[in-house]
């Protein structure tokens, strides 16, 4: 068996593999792998797949697979799986990280102490205390995120059309009724025909005013310009974002747009992380050899 490594994961990675076979970091030999890993970067596309005729297994280090076929890999008979679990405390801290430092304006004011400004007066800040989150999509990192949001001593409400009940969270079923409710906005949904940009100017439309929103999800569930535009207007008072349609983004008006933290999609990079994907990896590869 014959193992390739296209993207970046922990380095103790290759000899942790090794017992099922060879592993490689050397794309130019993805004709000759049975097992292809990947993260954001490598696109599994059909022209992929089609140079890879022993390909009997995808695995994504990570959570989204929009970066994947899946439709043509299931017709080849490729087994495609993810890491989620694996992510869920990194995405789900920086999350959380983002959400504090829009309304304590962290950036700006470390931007201006850096120049040599004193804009304490300038600087207002609001409380996560009392107020209402909402999570769009509820899943492993959603979950995360809320058990937090409930520390903070924040209401949990959430969105998500295949999730009855749930632990942390208030489930409400209407996307309208939702939005309404939420001071801030977490975005936690997977990329898919439903979910693509629907943070649209109709929906921002049907949000509190001066609500901050949070994207650690899937960059193209928002229209960047209908987001920027709103935060020119005020309609939204913060936006951060770790997610974007490319990466990097080819163009995007939210790094000019006022009130935004942009990251460049750090989000599962955190050291523990990458060595609990290597952990479900490990263990995927092996259920897959035993024929499970």
């Amino acid at each position: 068996m014959k193992i390739l490594i296209s993207d970046a994961f922990d380095p103790s990675l290759p000899q942790k593999l090794s017992k099922y076979g060879e592993v490689t970091d050397d794309k130019g030999q993805v004709g000759d792998c049975d097992i292809v890993l990947v993260r954001s970067k490598t696109k599994c596309t059909k022209e992929y797949i089609d140079a890879a005729p022993k390909l009997k297994m995808i695995i994504r280090g990570g959570v989204g697979l929009d970066n994947i076929d899946r439709p043509y890999a299931k017709e080849k008979g490729i087994i495609v799986s993810n890491t989620a679990e694996a992510s869920a405390i990194a995405v789900a801290e920086l999350a959380f990280t983002l959400m504090l430092a829009l309304p304590n304006h962290v950036v700006a004011g470390d931007t201006s102490m850096k120049k040599g400004e004193w804009i304490k007066k300038e600087l207002k800040r609001t409380e996560l205390y009392g107020k209402t989150l909402g999570l769009l999509g509820v899943g492993n990192i959603g979950t995360e995120v809320a058990k937090r949001a409930k520390a903070f001593g924040m209401t949990v409400v959430a969105f998500d059309p295949f999730v009855r009940e749930h632990a942390f969270a208030e489930m409400i079923g209407d996307i309208d009724q939702f939005i309404s409710k939420c001071d801030y906005i977490s975005l936690h949904a997977p990329l898919t025909d439903e979910t693509k940009g629907i943070v649209n100017k109709s929906l921002i439309a049907k949000m509190k005013d001066g609500v901050y929103i949070v994207n650690t999800g899937r960059g193209k569930c928002v229209i960047e310009e209908d987001v920027a535009a709103a935060l020119v207007s005020g309609k939204i008072k913060g936006y951060a974002t770790d997610v974007w349609y490319s990466d990097p983004p080819e163009s995007t008006p939210l790094t000019g747009a006022p009130n935004t933290v942009c990251l460049p999609h750090i989000g599962a990079s955190t050291k523990e992380n990458l060595l609990r994907i290597g952990e479900v990896v490990d263990r995927l590869i092996g259920e897959f050899v035993k024929g499970k």
